[in-house]
């Protein structure tokens, strides 16, 4: 369990999300992490939800 939250605003990010989702999990401290997407039409929330079932219960 973590006692915190990354929150990670995104319009238009494929090219950069998942190395930042990673980076973030790759630290020391335990967090979970929020993907607030702004529609994005290149596919950003395509990858993240990809990236949830490697990351359940720790990625939203």
């Amino acid at each position: 369990m973590s006692d915190t939250l990354v929150i990670i605003p995104t319009y238009n990010e494929k090219e950069n999300i998942e190395a930042i989702i990673r980076a973030t999990f790759n630290q020391k401290k335990v967090f979970h992490i929020l993907i607030v997407d702004d529609n994005s039409p290149d596919g950003t929330s395509n990858i993240v939800n990809a990236l949830i079932n490697e990351f359940p219960n720790q990625l939203f």
